[in-house]
């Protein structure tokens, strides 16, 4: 527990930035399950529409800390690789 009253504030400090963090990866992984399911679905154009959408959220995510540059770079590279098969 913390008893200082900086450990409180960084404490305080984690709690905000542990939801602001939550909720940016959650609304990247909505993006990511929207072009999954537009694979899923056999829709190509709309495959793309999702994964064109997907990207600079993805790419938001690595700015702001919540993924790392290559965990997002391998997503976008699989995502497009399949979306491409669909043709």
């Amino acid at each position: 527990m913390a008893n200082s009253p900086q450990a409180k504030k960084r404490a305080r400090q984690n709690d905000r930035r542990f939801a602001v963090n939550k909720a940016r990866r959650s609304r990247i992984r909505t993006f990511l399950r929207k072009v999954e399911e537009a694979i899923a679905s056999g829709d190509q154009a709309a495959a793309k529409a999702a994964l064109q959408a997907a990207q600079p959220e993805l790419m938001r995510g690595v700015t702001k800390g919540v993924f790392h540059k290559n965990t997002a770079a391998r997503k976008m590279s699989r995502l497009s690789s399949r979306v491409k098969a669909m043709a």
